[in-house]
């Protein structure tokens, strides 16, 4: 089970890397714009720079949504970042076209991640067509009285009986108990902002715990 960030930037990445919790980072459009406006590859070439120098995953999303411009695009993408190598993988939505791109993709040896699923069907079709990754919308689903404890035991079950190396990223993770249930559920992956993380970190009791640790030494070298 694996931690990855939801952000495109940079400080965050290297705040969340050095305390040594995340493999990946994840980004999609609503992400990248809340970065200062630019040039879409140059604003990724530094964070892709980065993972690669700590062997981060980095997932890219694609801004067309009708086919031929979705496929172009990836392909454009891809090849833009092929310095980062396996590393990068171009996120598709969920649509027919976007199944038919990650088919494509698949036979170009492209690795994606496909996005914006649902349903255990969603997941299951786009693993069949070839995702490396498939990306469950974990707390929108929950918030709209979805199943996702159901989601991602049926779309883990399917892969495990198919034999495929598709792996489950949960994202849309709004609190810490969201991250230990997705990951209890069958998710391979959780996907989740920087608040999140530094959320997971203290406790009230740790806090006590360390400063009666701290009060008896210091009463102890008197």
């Amino acid at each position: 089970m694996y931690l990855y960030a939801d952000t495109a930037n940079l400080t965050e990445i290297s705040y969340l890397n050095d305390l040594g919790v995340i493999q990946g980072v994840t980004t999609n459009p609503s992400i990248i714009s809340k970065e200062p406006k630019g040039d879409f590859v140059a604003l990724i070439n530094p964070i892709g720079k980065y993972c690669k120098a700590n062997s981060l995953s980095l997932s890219v999303e694609v801004f067309n949504i009708e086919y031929d411009a979705m496929l172009k695009e990836a392909i454009d993408l891809s090849s833009k970042l092929a310095e980062f190598g396996d590393l990068v993988k171009i996120k598709i939505p969920l649509t027919h076209d976007g199944l038919r791109v990650i088919k494509k993709l698949r036979e170009l040896n492209i690795k994606t991640n496909a996005t914006a699923c649902y349903t255990e069907q969603q997941l299951i079709l786009a693993a069949s067509a070839g995702a490396e990754y498939v990306s469950l919308f974990y707390c929108r689903l929950d918030q709209s009285g979805g199943d996702v404890k159901k989601v991602l035991e049926r779309t883990k079950n399917y892969i495990l009986a198919n034999s495929l190396k598709t792996k489950i990223i949960a994202g849309s993770i709004r609190t810490q108990t969201d991250v230990s249930n997705a990951w209890r559920y069958g998710a391979d992956i959780v996907t989740t902002s920087k608040a999140v993380i530094d959320e997971m970190i203290p406790h009230p009791k740790t806090d006590e715990a360390i400063s009666q640790f701290t009060r008896d030494f210091s009463a102890w070298l008197k």
